[in-house]
């Protein structure tokens, strides 16, 4: 009998059994990188949490049963930005297509170090694509449709070449959930609680926009509602026609049930829980207002901040960490696992000490586990992540298997999860590639900064010791005027 799945509903607040609109067409869509600059080590939670989550779906319904639907953000003015300040004496559009096509790139190579899986290894020549991973660039078509959509249902008004929703006129449209409803706050509450936009053609302060004009130097496109200066999309109409194509469009002739007020939605929609206002409370009311529907999505699942050694991630206090740096020092298995020891919903405290205890974990069961070629999910695994992802109880039971012995079960288990990527051997070359420091090299340049410091040549020493930081190694200057050092963890 298959696991009852039980998920926590943002738009319930509580935790239900999850009933597909149609079990032999499950799908998910997932708020996925505005690719400006490297992912940072928050952006990869929902990457794992949905991968997992994916993992799981095509494990109760089948393979082929579910689509997986994550976006690429690849207009925004952080991308124009950045394509200014990098390539200032290139075009301006060919320097944006550097910036994004490089940060994908990058972003792709880097999560996949982390064990999740990509298109290409679930997607079969000649069959529909079980996951995708649309560009918002690509669907300017779609965006323009939902926009006059909402034009001809008196929900959307133009301005100044602005295309703007009008939250006040929902009220009027049968169906359709009140704003705010799904942030559960009262449009008091929101308006006090947002930083919104204040603009003199805007007919009220919540209103937000659906498409803008573009400077002479912004992409642009041709604008939806007769506007003759050329635009470009607002932010949460992306999302909105990236889901309605890939989740509704497509699947206009392949679902098998659906009842009326189900014809444009889907069954999951995730992301962090940053995004819950004003992103997809926006998407919920210009796709239920585009559409007449009451859901857009009937689960909504988001996954709770992450701090870094207690403290909130920032520039400022020095605790940024990409995706991309950290895998300098650490294998992407490490940086997975370590985020599933914490349940999706519940906050994460990302430490050095809580990496270095899932290196152990890991290197333990690679050396037990790590030869073998079979994969798939024991009934106790489905099991504990059918209770809502419980990923601290998933690992709970790999351990019972390592305490029972069972070591084709426990690698066959985490083979399923993401891990066991590589073989034995390679995974302990791999590790100690990262750690290789020559210490003949880290002595040569703590003798030269001794030097320096007997010199009282205070910038060259403290240049030294950049230098010496920079290989991966800990510093001790010792009461005695010794220096002692350690590799770094």
């Amino acid at each position: 009998m298959a696991a009852t799945l039980r998920l926590h509903n943002t738009l319930t607040r509580s935790k239900d059994v999850f009933v597909p609109i149609d079990a032999r067409n499950v799908r998910l869509y997932v708020c996925g990188p505005t690719v400006y600059d490297y992912a940072h080590i928050g952006n990869a939670r929902p990457i794992i949490v949905f991968d997992l989550l994916f993992r799981l779906l095509r494990e109760i319904y089948g393979p082929d049963a579910v689509t997986y639907v994550r976006n690429i953000t690849d207009v925004d003015d952080k991308i124009n930005a950045r394509a200014a300040r990098d390539y200032p004496d290139l075009p301006y559009n060919e320097a944006i297509r550097l910036v994004t096509q490089k940060t994908e790139a990058q972003f792709h190579a880097d999560i996949r170090a982390l064990g999740v899986l990509m298109p290409s290894d679930v997607n079969e020549p000649g069959s529909p694509p079980r996951f995708v991973e649309p560009r918002a660039t690509e669907h300017i078509a779609e965006m323009r449709e939902i926009i006059e959509r909402l034009i001809e249902r008196g929900v959307a008004y133009v301005a100044e070449e602005h295309v703007l929703f009008s939250v006040s006129s929902m009220a009027n449209l049968p169906k359709v959930p009140q704003y705010g409803a799904f942030s559960k706050r009262s449009l008091d509450e929101l308006l006090s609680g947002a930083r919104v936009d204040v603009a003199p053609y805007k007919r009220d302060a919540m209103d937000f926009v659906l498409w803008k004009p573009s400077g002479p130097h912004d992409p642009a496109w041709p604008s939806p509602a007769g506007i003759a200066t050329p635009g470009r999309p607002g932010w949460h109409i992306e999302c909105s026609a990236m889901s309605w194509k890939h989740l509704i469009r497509a699947f206009e002739t392949r679902l098998t049930c659906v009842d009326p007020d189900m014809r444009e939605t889907f069954d999951i929609h995730g992301g962090g829980i940053d995004l819950v206002f004003p992103h997809h409370e926006n998407e919920i009311a210009q796709s239920c207002c585009a559409f007449g529907m009451p859901r857009m999505a009937n689960v909504w699942m988001h996954n709770g901040f992450l701090q870094v050694e207690s403290e909130k991630m920032s520039k400022s206090l020095g605790n940024f960490f990409t995706i991309h740096d950290l895998l300098k020092d650490w294998p992407g298995e490490v940086l997975r696992f370590n985020m599933l020891r914490s349940q999706y919903r519940q906050p994460i405290d990302w430490t050095t000490r809580g990496l270095e205890e899932s290196e152990k974990t890991l290197d333990r069961w690679y050396g037990l586990a790590g030869e073998g070629q079979s994969m798939g999910l024991s009934a106790q695994i489905v099991d504990a992540l059918a209770d809502d992802l419980n990923t601290p109880k998933v690992l709970a039971e790999l351990h019972v298997l390592d305490g029972q012995g069972a070591y084709d079960e426990l690698g066959a288990n985490l083979r399923a999860l993401g891990f066991l990527s590589d073989s034995k051997e390679a995974w302990k070359n791999r590790r100690q590639a990262v750690l290789a420091v020559d210490p003949d090299k880290v002595d040569a340049l703590i003798a030269a900064r001794v030097a320096a410091r007997a010199a009282k040549n205070w910038p060259e020493s403290d240049r030294l010791r950049d230098e010496i930081v920079a290989l991966g190694v800990v510093l001790m200057d010792n009461k005695d005027g010794t220096t002692s050092w350690e590799v770094a963890r």
